[in-house]
């Protein structure tokens, strides 16, 4: 199944939230902190728990590479852990030039078999097209992001009056011809995403930001509700996996996500 396709099916589910991988060892219950293998058996449990009711899950690869070749391996034995219709996504923003950026798609959708990955487009539009030439996958793009920093050139004026990053999101749309492009919006800048989301097309959105950074989910699904679009993800990811630190943190997780469905389909 094609990732657009992926996408499509969990949001006419009405499944729009993305889970964040985003695992700490020193952040998981104190029980598996002391086992060797408690990171993957972290995540079995929450993918265990979430499955039924999770559009995507997004792995941030910092949270793996920390480790060494013992994270590549926690990385790799969670990604098979995703059931196959349910988007994995790539938290590695990727972007570099020539044979560089064709090893780093290479690394991401043949050997990790991801379905999606994140990319900064800083360099231009050759240093993604490795990613673009897999017409099968989906490539989320940064536009605006959720932190306080992003005003330091996302949100820089040109000359035309626009912000850096409308034209960013501009470029985007016009290298999609593969339909395989995405992009990632803050869910912390609700004004910008209410004054944008009329020029985002066909594009998919992946929205970090909403709970412990600040954004609201209520705010976002309303916004997207109102302009009537569904290809949108939001990503939670502590807000889900930490929401309880005890052994019943796999429930516990398990009963956010169906609450965080609830209210992004509600609006």
């Amino acid at each position: 199944m094609k990732s657009q396709e992926k996408i499509l099916n969990k949001n006419g589910e009405g499944k729009f939230i993305c889970v964040g991988l985003d695992t700490d060892i020193n952040k998981i219950p104190s029980n598996l902190r002391k086992d060797p293998d408690g990171v993957f058996k972290f995540n079995k449990s929450i993918i265990n728990a979430t499955k039924d009711y999770a559009a995507a899950y997004k792995i941030n690869f910092a949270f793996y590479e920390r480790a060494g070749a013992k994270g590549i391996t926690e990385l790799e034995k969670t990604v098979e852990l995703i059931p196959q219709d349910i988007l994995s996504i790539a938290d590695a923003k990727r972007g570099d030039i020539g044979n560089t950026s064709e090893m780093y798609a290479k690394s991401v959708y043949d050997h990790f078999r991801f379905d999606a990955v994140t990319l900064h487009p800083y360099m231009g539009k050759d240093s993604l097209q490795p990613f673009l030439d897999f017409t099968d996958k989906m490539n989320y793009v940064l536009v605006l992001t959720s932190n306080p920093g992003a005003i330091d050139f996302e949100k820089l004026e040109l000359k035309d009056g626009r912000f850096l990053y409308q034209n960013i999101l501009q470029r985007i749309s016009e290298w999609n011809a593969n339909h395989n492009c995405g992009i990632v919006f803050g869910a912390t800048k609700l004004d910008e995403l209410k004054t944008n989301i009329s020029n985002f097309d066909n594009l998919s959105i992946l929205l970090p930001g909403v709970g412990a950074q600040g954004g609201s989910l209520e705010d976002v699904s309303k916004t997207f509700s109102e302009n009537k679009r569904k290809n949108y993800l939001v990503n939670v990811s502590r807000g889900i996996i930490y929401k309880s630190s005890g052994e019943d943190f796999a429930e516990v997780a398990r009963d956010e996500i169906v609450s965080l469905n609830k209210i992004s389909s509600s609006n």
